[in-house]
């Protein structure tokens, strides 16, 4: 009988979905799938204590219309009310803003200006069908406004992440298009969350193509040059080379910074293989992303790689991602 080989990234996935399942069982009392526990994010510091916040305009928080080559982005991912996901959901939003400011000082060597991120799993992959049957569900929009004003307070992006479960990316995407006609918010996609028909998240690794992304990609150009936004972030996730497949299929589009994160689990020596393997097929139109994980990274004893070392990466990381 063929078995399942199971490696530790897709351990990882599975423990986060079904910490999310668990945590909205401990929240609820309930034990029926009633998609994703909305959770209001934590209290935000009243804004006096933190100066003027940025509103929006024409440009980027920190000024300009393009990301790159004038920025680097450094951020945390999290969702509201648990550690599953990140560092961003953990304890005070505004100490974290204050962490990634000061993380971020350690990636402008190079002549980058750094432009914080926060990084909020909006779109939730569950074990469960859900009401739809799309094993997804959506966190409320008042949580989103919470993180929103939290890194308006900080002159951060809020890049959306969407982990599909059976849906498709597009129709998430333009589930979300109130927040993306805002000049400061953008996109993250997860495809090892993106399963079949059959397929349950956690279970097996999802995955796409990027000719699948191109629709995605095509639809913020439009959006964009619609309402005269400044460049866009669209993120997506490899945690393994094999989520997406043939990437140079999302092709190029005006007024969108596809990045492409290489998100490996390990010590350093497997980080550098997986960001090798990412990196050997990036489209030449793409940004190369990195991704760290404070718990998995350091199990067994392995140390999280330092600043100094992801800079040492050919090519350097513009987008550096903490979990």
């Amino acid at each position: 009988m063929r078995r399942l080989r199971v490696d530790a990234p897709f351990v990882v996935a599975t423990a986060k979905v079904v910490a999310v399942a668990l945590l909205a069982v401990l929240l609820t009392g309930d034990t029926r799938d009633r998609g994703p526990v909305a959770t209001p994010g934590p209290r935000p510091t009243p804004r006096a204590t933190l100066g003027t916040p940025w509103k929006p305009t024409l440009e980027l928080p920190r000024g300009g219309r393009k990301l790159f080559p004038r920025y680097r982005l450094v951020g945390y991912s999290g969702g509201p009310g648990t550690a599953a996901f990140g560092r961003l959901g953990v304890g005070d939003i505004d100490a974290r803003g204050r962490e990634i400011e000061k993380l971020g000082r350690s990636y402008d060597g190079d002549g980058r200006r750094i432009l914080p991120v926060f990084e909020l799993v909006t779109v939730v992959a569950h074990p469960r069908p859900g009401p739809d049957g799309l094993y997804r569900g959506r966190i409320d929009d008042r949580v989103i406004q919470e993180y929103l004003d939290a890194a308006r307070r900080h002159r951060a992006l809020l890049l959306l992440n969407i982990q599909p479960g059976r849906a498709d990316f597009l129709d998430e995407v333009k589930a979300l298009e109130k927040w993306l006609r805002e000049p400061d918010v953008g996109l993250a996609l997860d495809p090892e969350w993106a399963v079949g028909s059959g397929q349950v998240p956690g279970r097996v690794f999802g995955s796409t193509t990027g000719a699948e992304l191109r629709p995605v990609a095509r639809w913020v150009k439009k959006l964009v040059a619609r309402e005269d936004l400044p460049e866009k972030a669209l993120v997506v996730h490899r945690l393994i080379p094999k989520v997406v497949r043939r990437p140079a299929g999302i092709g190029t589009h005006e007024g969108v910074a596809v990045i492409m994160s290489a998100d490996g689990i390990g010590s350093r020596a497997q980080k550098e293989s997986t960001w090798k393997r990412v990196v050997r097929d990036l489209p030449g139109s793409t940004h190369p992303g990195f991704k760290l994980f404070y718990e998995e990274d350091t199990e067994g004893g392995a140390r999280l790689m330092k600043p100094s070392q992801v800079m040492k990466l050919r090519p350097k990381p513009e987008y550096v991602l903490y979990e």
